[in-house]
C-alpha cells in the first residue's frame, strides 16, 4: 500500500510540474508575442479630416468581369497631410491597384504628427 500511495504523490507532482511548465511557457509566449507588437496610440486612426478626395478609376478589366466590392486600405499621413505609404488590407486584387493610386492623390488636413488613416473604397459597375 505504502508504494502505491508513494507512486500516486509521485504521479501528482509531475502532473503538477507539468501544468506549472506549461503554464509559465504560455505566460512567457504571450508577454514576448505582446511585447514585439506595434504602438498603435502613437498612430491615432481616422482623426483626420480629409481636404481632397481623388475618386478612383473604375478597371477595364473590373467592368469586363461586373467586378464590385469595397476595397480596405491602411494609409501613413505625413505631419503635413501628404500620404507617406498605403497598404492594402483587404479587397479584390483587380480593384486594389486603382484605390492605391486614388488614395496616393488624397490629401489630408495638417496635423502635429504622423498618423494611420483606415479608408474603404467601394466599386461599383456602371
Amino acid at each position: 500500500m505504502q508504494c502505491s500511495r508513494a507512486l500516486a504523490a509521485l504521479c501528482s507532482s509531475r502532473a503538477s510540474m507539468r501544468r506549472a511548465t506549461a503554464i509559465t511557457l504560455i505566460v512567457l509566449c504571450a508577454t514576448v508575442g505582446l511585447s514585439s507588437l506595434p504602438v498603435l496610440a502613437q498612430q491615432p486612426e481616422g482623426l483626420r479630416k480629409v481636404l481632397d478626395k481623388v475618386t478612383p478609376q473604375y478597371p477595364e478589366l473590373a467592368r469586363t468581369l461586373h467586378l464590385a466590392g469595397t476595397v480596405k486600405l491602411a494609409v501613413i499621413v505625413a505631419p503635413n497631410g501628404s500620404v507617406k505609404s498605403v497598404r492594402p488590407i483587404g479587397g479584390n486584387p483587380v480593384l486594389l491597384k486603382a484605390a492605391e493610386d486614388a488614395i496616393g492623390k488624397w490629401k489630408w488636413a495638417p496635423a502635429p504628427q504622423e498618423s494611420q488613416e483606415l479608408v474603404d473604397l467601394r466599386f461599383h459597375p456602371n
